[in-house]
């Protein structure tokens, strides 16, 4: 199958409200037919039907190792290194507090284009542990020089939310370890859009979230990821029945699983770890290199259309397609009204504070004709100065 024909089947796969242009598969990735399929089976079938004999018959109970294992083929990581369940807020907090525990040193280092969420939890972490721990933020373009004897974790995202700019993953964890480092790699923004590879990059942790480029649904579970070496030998502070060796043994003390499973907390959600699954079958057949070459294509022909056609918008991610993620943003003093005008023409992309106007390219289901209409709804709504209106200025509480 040529690369036009793939990405034409795949977007098939997607039900795509009619009129509508999405770029922001970034922010909740669209409904595969898989995944509504799927839900309505397991609503009807599974739990209508089985009642609690799903967890036996239906296979829930495996379903967090079974889509860790979906989810490990893009990430480049070996079956059995993968669970899914929880947040990518649980999730961080669960490999950190067990990477700390893995060093006696205090610093944890991070950067300023982290998300907010990753920075939170590790400030609770260091104050809730008590025991003299401390979050370092730096510029993104410091953290390589900021890697040193007294850094315990460099806990980095490696495309920023903002931008898209691009963490070198390999050479970063590289300088970590030469440093004594361990490293933690939130994947929210690069899982299911560029190719990663955690195992070639020695990684030694990464979380990642189920409900952006792998299209699991809203609020879909997350995931982590332990090096094998890691996996059997770390205890994380946040222990619950579906980390423990024998679940259903009914223990009254805390004992781990084995590798990966004693990362698992509590009882999984099912329709959502479904939606999931179902979802993640749309990467059957896709290789992430062609991925990243479409996606380096459709954000190019974005920047080089927009920048023509409107003038006022200052781009905000790196020029360079080497340096960013799948993503293009652009700066512009009013651009939460003027994005909000944009969404009214068919053409869904978001806004992040303080003047971020942000756009998701994602192959599966976007192609050069939806980046050129997008590029010419943005120049009408640019020349008309439409985020002038009122009914824009409004801001709800999503943005």
């Amino acid at each position: 199958m040529t690369v036009p024909d793939l990405f034409r089947a795949t977007r098939a796969l997607f039900e795509l409200p009619d009129g509508v242009i999405y770029l922001d598969g970034n922010s909740l990735g669209p409904l595969p037919r898989a995944a509504r399929e799927r839900v309505a089976r397991e609503v009807e079938k599974g739990w209508g039907s089985k009642l609690i004999r799903g967890w036996n018959e239906a296979g829930w109970i495996d379903l967090p190792v079974t889509v860790g294992n979906k989810i490990a083929r893009l990430i480049g990581a070996d079956a059995g290194t993968v669970v899914a369940g929880d947040s990518t807020s649980v999730n961080l907090f669960k490999v950190l507090t067990a990477a700390l525990a893995k060093t006696e040193r205090k610093r944890i280092l991070t950067d300023s284009g982290n998300f907010p969420t990753d920075i939170y939890v590790a400030e609770r972490v260091a104050a809730g542990l008590g025991q003299g721990h401390e979050v370092k933020v730096v510029a993104p373009e410091a953290v390589e020089d900021a890697i040193g004897a007294d850094s315990g974790v460099v806990m980095l995202t490696e495309v920023d939310y903002r931008t898209g700019r691009l963490h070198d993953m390999a050479s970063l964890t590289k300088r970590a370890h030469a440093e004594g480092a361990l490293v933690i790699w939130d994947l929210a923004h690069s899982a299911g859009a560029l190719p990663v590879d955690l195992k070639a990059a020695n990684a030694d942790f990464a979380v990642g979230c189920g409900y952006k480029y792998l299209n699991g649904g809203p609020g879909a579970p997350a995931f982590l990821y332990v090096r094998p070496d890691h996996a059997g030998r770390i205890e994380p502070l946040l222990a619950g029945w579906m980390g423990h060796y024998a679940p259903f043994a009914f223990e009254q003390h805390y004992q781990p699983a084995e590798g990966i499973n004693r990362m698992r907390v509590g009882t999984p959600p099912i329709l959502s770890m479904a939606s999931l699954d179902a979802a993640l079958d749309v990467w059957a057949d896709v290789d992430m290199q062609a991925v990243r070459k479409r996606s380096t294509e459709l954000t190019e022909r974005f920047i080089a259309e927009v920048e023509t056609r409107c003038p006022e918008l200052e781009l905000a991610s790196p020029r360079d397609p080497a340096r960013r993620g799948s993503q293009v943003s652009f700066r512009f003093g009013e651009g939460y009204a003027a994005m909000r005008a944009l969404i009214d023409r068919g053409v869904i992309g978001d806004f992040r504070a303080p003047d971020i106007m942000r756009f998701g390219f994602t192959p599966l289901y976007v192609g050069v004709e939806d980046v050129i209409e997008a590029a010419m709804h943005l120049e009408a709504v640019m020349r008309g100065r439409l985020w002038e209106w009122a009914e824009y200025q409004r801001r709800e509480k999503v943005t």
